[in-house]
């Protein structure tokens, strides 16, 4: 290829993928509101929540697939955004920290809010990034992706996530596939309390099969805990007592963000039971789909959810999406479904009918499905 052909290709490649740079546009937007306060601190929730609900509805659906035989060459922009991210996060997170607790210039409220919207950036972009990162092969990438789950205290997601969720989808034995009628705050309660001990029984089931004991050095529960340990104490010198409660209070809310947009991706959705404790494959019809472009952009492709599942080690830019006949369709993105489910009679009236069309047209011959909205393991053909 010549010079000036090789460059057009980059420059055609770099313009492909900065729309999946548009979370850089939370960062002076956090900043604004560590130095100005004011109703600076309340854009951020604004940012990822109303304008991106806004943009859907004016931009539509991206019903096109990227070729999945794409070489990683060609995707080294995309990947990018998620490898620069780590100090992008904990600068910022950091930064604030120290800055508000030494210029002692906002109020008490304007600090809650301030990191609350730290909190929505940690989790909308910060685990969702740690989530494109587990799942590749490279051990710099995975080493991110550990950096941003220490920095919000959800460490163990990773194992949660790689040994149990993808295994386990749309089974009861999934702490994180939301049941049928489960509203989200019941559902947050009940993943807050299984999932660390579901995370730490699969890594300890690993070393069994191994031959190792739980406490060998290889069981990253160590290295989570060793990195959690490493930003508490970052934030305490930093900002002191309450530099440290600020940390606490932003890592809540991203793992809030986190468990919210589980609940949404899997909700009622369930693998026929096949008898003897075995499920039928994961297809894409056991994960929501939504093609909405905008959040789409801002989520790295996440939304594309039913095509993850069916090719986890798909990187974000080539994940594919379905039509309806393929995969169940959310109506709205991410943005808009998250603010739908902390209202639960809403949502149910939203997603209820939804999941029984679904059940209509994927499993006809099923009748009783009182296990599965149970969470409890039902029979083969779901027959009483």
């Amino acid at each position: 290829m010549e010079p000036a052909a090789g460059q057009a290709d980059q420059i055609l490649k770099l313009r492909n993928a900065l729309p999946f740079w548009l979370s850089l546009g939370m960062v002076p937007l956090i900043w604004l509101g560590v130095v100005q306060g004011g109703l600076w601190v309340a854009v951020m929730p604004f940012y990822t929540w109303g304008m991106f609900s806004l943009l859907d509805a004016l931009t539509g659906l991206n019903l096109e697939n990227a070729d999945p035989a794409t070489p990683e060459t060609r995707l080294f922009w995309y990947r990018l955004i998620t490898l620069i991210w780590v100090p992008i996060q904990l600068t910022a997170l950091f930064g604030g920290i120290w800055y508000v607790t030494h210029m002692g210039h906002l109020s008490g409220l304007e600090t809650v809010v301030l990191f609350f919207g730290m909190g929505v950036m940690s989790g909308t972009i910060g685990i969702n990034y740690s989530h494109e990162l587990m799942h590749q092969q490279p051990r710099i990438e995975r080493w991110l992706a550990d950096i941003l789950l220490a920095s919000v205290l959800y460490s163990h997601f990773r194992s949660e996530h790689l040994r149990v969720h993808h295994l386990y989808v749309g089974t009861p034995r999934d702490p994180v596939t939301a049941r049928y009628n489960e509203g989200f705050h019941r559902f947050f309660a009940r993943v807050l309390r299984q999932c660390p001990a579901s995370a730490w029984r699969a890594e300890r089931a690993m070393l069994a099969r191994a031959g190792r004991p739980v406490w060998h050095p290889s069981n990253p529960f160590w290295r989570y805990g060793a990195l959690q340990v490493v930003m508490l104490a970052l934030a305490l010198v930093l900002g002191g007592w309450l530099g440290l409660l600020l940390f606490l209070w932003q890592a809540l809310v991203a793992i809030w963000q986190l468990e919210l947009v589980n609940y949404i991706e899997h909700y009622g959705l369930t693998r026929r039971h096949q008898g003897q404790g075995r499920y039928e494959h994961v297809l894409p019809r056991h994960s929501w789909n939504a093609a909405h472009r905008a959040s789409n952009w801002l989520l790295i492709n996440l939304q594309r959810h039913s095509d993850h599942h069916y090719k986890p080690d798909r990187r974000f830019p080539l994940l594919q999406t379905y039509p309806p006949e393929e995969a169940p369709q959310l109506p709205f993105g991410y943005p808009a479904m998250t603010a739908l489910a902390m209202i639960p009679p809403l949502w149910r009236r939203r997603m209820n009918p939804r999941v029984r069309a679904w059940r209509r047209s994927y499993y006809p011959e099923v009748s009783d499905w009182t296990p599965y909205n149970k969470g409890t393991n039902p029979m083969p053909r779901g027959a009483s």
